[in-house]
């Protein structure tokens, strides 16, 4: 049997247009008015508080008879579009995310008309995802047999991460008799600035929070080897069975980097795993400036990291990549009959990503990274994030030459912390004005950092992530905190 039912009948039933023309000018003005969005970003506030009026439009029921789609897109432009969180804007430093490109929103369209669920099968987006596999296994000096696959983010992929790493200690049995059935009682390390995610991950796998030791940090806020090296000779004397090393590159309060070489050099002498939590900071790898700040990553055992931070792809795009790519399969590969795979047909070309992670129904994530290396170059990217250090340069030598400013930790990467502190006030007051002034920034609209505590006092956190964001707009943020920090202390006083 060739070709396909041509001159059959359309389904009544079916979800297409009656009149494609008319989708087809709405569409243009839906991209029109998203590349209207960026364009005009400065003139926008970077954030607002959606009034009650707007939420409670959100409380309807479940619509039974179908909408104009363009009165759907005039919604949409007036009651979502407005009240995001403006990681888009040049203003937002608030936490680590990436400000995406129009080249990123127009990939992302193009995947959402293929509608390909890249769980399995052959075709040609899965050899998409395992090209930037490649190109991520040539950029970290990892071997070919390595292994990668695209998740939703870091969290996940240092899920990822811990699950492999405690297959390869426990062996493979462990998939079928349970942690229950071990002997062995498994405990890992990382930082106190470790993201809670990883201590999340143990938990999901099974190995509880407690069997995560949390390692002091040295002056400049990275884990002290030293310290590391004594936890786990006190494991081994209690019993336990270290399995894991997670170490940083770019902590999430103040982009420190853990010394990575020291953290491998221990991890082969001890017969351990070393993950590293890259979730920004591994793609410094991209940047000749920045890729010394994070020498040793290519000696981790597995990476994980996101492209939708310093890499710019739209959200969501995280990847996790791992050296033995065979053990990164045995860990999650399933033999199911509705899996079945075929040496020809669309059941072809296994091992799919479905075997690289507990993910079945997968998006076309890699397509808008593609799509970014591609029309971008590392290159390019590379000098957006060198650049973003250089913004954080800046703000930094801002602040130390403002009397009433005080910087709270080494700015290694992209992260400033410091504070306003007049003279008069004492630690607990210090914490609730710079805590204030935080939010006064949020509601004003014009730059959004936000907070984390740094050796125990409140920081104002500006993360320089946006590849937007230059000095002009750190400025601006060193003079709002000055003019509400002044009026906020004077009022105080009054």
């Amino acid at each position: 049997m060739t070709g396909n039912a041509v001159g059959a009948a359309p389904n009544p039933d079916s979800l297409d247009p009656a009149d494609w023309t008319a989708l087809r000018r709405q569409g243009h003005q839906m991209l029109d008015d998203m590349f209207d969005y960026l364009a005009t970003l400065r003139a926008r506030p970077v954030w607002q508080p959606a009034p009650d009026s707007v939420r409670r439009r959100f409380s309807q029921d479940l619509p039974r008879r179908p909408s104009d789609l363009g009165e759907i897109h005039q919604r949409f432009m007036t009651e979502i579009l407005p009240y995001g969180i403006g990681n888009v804007h040049p203003g937002f430093m608030g936490w680590v995310q990436g400000g995406g490109t129009a080249v990123g929103m127009l990939a992302e369209t193009l995947a959402a008309g293929l509608n390909a669920n890249v769980g399995g099968r052959s075709q040609i987006p899965i050899e998409v995802e395992r090209q930037i596999t490649r190109w991520m296994r040539d950029l970290f000096g990892f071997p070919a047999s390595a292994s990668g696959v695209f998740v939703t983010g870091t969290s996940t992929a240092n899920l990822i991460g811990v699950l492999v790493a405690s297959r390869a200690r426990l062996g493979l049995q462990v998939r079928s008799r349970g942690l229950a059935a071990q002997a062995q009682r498994l405990v890992a390390y990382a930082a106190v600035s470790a993201h809670g995610c990883v201590a999340q991950a143990m938990d999901i796998a099974g190995l509880g929070t407690d069997a995560l030791r949390l390692i002091p940090l040295d002056a400049d806020l990275r884990m002290q080897p030293q310290a590391l090296r004594a936890a786990i000779a006190a494991d081994r004397q209690a019993g336990y069975t270290p399995f894991l090393i997670v170490g940083s590159a770019g902590t999430v309060d103040v982009g420190a980097v853990d010394p990575l070489p020291e953290l491998a050099d221990i991890a082969q002498h001890e017969g351990v795993w070393l993950h590293v939590d890259g979730a920004f900071g591994a793609m410094a790898m991209l940047s000749p400036e920045l890729a010394p700040k994070v020498a040793g990553i290519e000696r981790a055992d597995s990476i994980a990291f996101d492209f939708h931070k310093w890499v710019q792809v739209p959200y969501d795009a995280g990847f996790v990549l791992v050296r033995d790519g065979q053990q990164h399969l045995d860990t999650f590969a399933a033999d199911a009959a509705y899996l079945k795979r075929e040496t020809r047909g669309m059941a072809g070309d296994s091992p799919w990503p479905c075997d690289f992670g507990p993910d079945l129904s997968r998006g076309f994530r890699a397509l808008k990274t593609w799509f970014t290396l591609q029309v971008y170059g590392a290159d390019a990217l590379g000098r957006a994030i060198a650049n973003s250090c250089r913004v954080a340069r800046h703000l930094a030598a801002r602040v130390q030459a403002e009397p009433v400013l005080e910087l709270l930790a080494p700015v290694s990467l992209n992260i400033v912390c410091f504070r306003y502190l007049p003279a008069g006030i004492d630690g607990q007051q210090a914490d609730s004005l710079n805590a204030a002034i935080v939010v006064a920034l949020h509601e004003a609209g014009v730059c959004a950092p936000s907070t984390t505590t740094v050796n125990g006092r409140l920081a104002i956190r500006a993360a320089i992530v946006n590849h937007r964001t230059g000095t002009a707009d750190v400025d601006h943020l060193v003079q709002g905190v000055l003019q509400i920090g002044n009026r906020m202390a004077l009022e105080a006083c009054l």
